[in-house]
Order: structure tokens, then sequence, then C-alpha cells
């Protein structure tokens, strides 16, 4: 019955000597944890967000969807850039204007000029009240509607034809209401990750054949940065 003792007390003495090189362990860990050069020190680079600022400005770059006549079954795949800025009235009140830029290429009716994939462009001039929805120092929800104009260029590379021959509307300057908002992610005090997708509404006509002025809905978004200014109200 020796043997079943001696083998007991040796796995106690195991035991307490595991224990004891653990205590010393934690022990030198939480000596070695003093401020000094090899300590970390946690920095929240969100810690001095706020929304009190007076300006903002923001860039991103632009998608939109749009089509280039009242009757085009296809549509055009535009991109660009979307330039805001905005000047906070109050807390959650505020007054955005935008700039935005869209380019590329449209479909095109069938025609006897072999016309195919023709280039156009739109450029919105917008203003509007915004207001400072749900937020916290990582986000905030801002919508925004914004009213002005557009001015779409159509016949640039129709090679000197009207419009008709693409069925796509002529060039001028139009009414536009742009509807939608901002999704801010924000990355330090000034710096912000911003979305904004969108409702854009347009209303082009045309002054050949039936003369229409059609009421068009189309989507965009833009992704880029926004800046806050550190003057505040």
């Amino acid at each position: 019955m020796r043997f079943p003792v001696r083998f007991s007390a040796a796995l106690v003495f195991v035991a307490a000597l595991a224990v004891s090189c653990e205590t010393r362990a934690q022990a030198q860990s939480a000596a070695t944890a003093t401020p000094g050069s090899d300590s970390y020190v946690a920095v929240n680079p969100l810690a001095g967000v706020r929304y009190d600022n007076r300006y903002d400005l923001s860039v991103g770059m632009a998608y939109d969807h749009m089509k280039a006549g009242p009757n085009l079954l296809q549509g055009a795949d535009l991109g660009g850039l979307d330039l805001s800025a905005s000047y906070w009235l109050s807390r959650h009140w505020g007054v955005e204007g935008s700039g935005r830029g869209y380019f590329g290429t449209s479909g095109a009716a069938p025609n006897i000029y072999h016309i195919n994939g023709p280039f156009v462009s739109e450029y919105f001039f917008t203003a509007g009240p915004e207001w400072l929805g749900p937020h916290n120092e990582h986000g905030a929800l801002i919508p925004h509607v914004l009213v002005g104009g557009v001015y779409g260029r159509f016949e640039q590379d129709l090679r000197g034809n009207s419009p008709a021959v693409a069925g796509f509307y002529n060039n001028q300057v139009a009414p536009a209401i742009i509807v939608g908002g901002h999704m801010d992610l924000n990355r330090s005090a000034h710096w912000v990750f911003r979305i904004t997708p969108d409702a854009v509404v347009t209303r082009y006509g045309i002054n050949y054949g039936n003369r229409i002025t059609q009421t068009d809905v189309n989507f965009a978004i833009s992704v880029g940065a926004e800046y806050k200014f550190q003057k505040r109200r």
C-alpha cells in the first residue's frame, strides 16, 4: 500500500509546484506592466467625434443610371464626381449644396447612321435642407432633399444629326430634384467615410416630332470622404 501513498504525495507536490510557478509568473507580469517605454497605451480615434461643426465638405466617386431619351429601352450607366458642402444652422438642421457630373455612353435607337453607344453627360447643381438623424460616435444618417437644375448633353456624339435619329433628348437645362441622404462612418474627429444613395428626378423634353416633357426617376450613389472643419456653432 506504500506505492499509492507515495504516488498521491508526488501528485500533490507537483500540483503545489505548478500553482507556485503560476503565482510567480502573474506577479512578474504585474510588476512589468508599470508605465514605461514598453507599456501599451490604447488610443480611441473616435474620442473627439462631435456634431457641432459649422461647415463640412465631401467628395466622392459617383454613379448614375439614366435614360438619354423618352422612349429608349436601353439605359445608360454613368460615372463621375459628387462634390457637396454643408452649412449647419443648428444641431439637427443644415443647408447643403451639391454639384455633380456624370459621364458615359448610352444605347441608341436603331438608325441608318449606325450610331451606337454615343457619349452623353449630365451636370447637376442643387441645394436644399438636410437633417441630422440618428447618430453616435461611430456614424450618422443624414437625409436630404435637394432642388435645382441639370444640364443634359445628349447631342455631342451624334455627328451633327438631330437627336431624333437616336431617340435622345435635346441638349437642355431642366429641373432636377435629388432625394436621399448620407450614411456616414466616422474614422476620426474630422474625417468621415461617406456613402450617398439618392433618387434623382429630372424633367427633360424634346422639341422634335410630338414635343413632350417627361419626368424620369433614376438611381444614383456616391462613395467618398467628408471633412468636418474645426469651426463650431
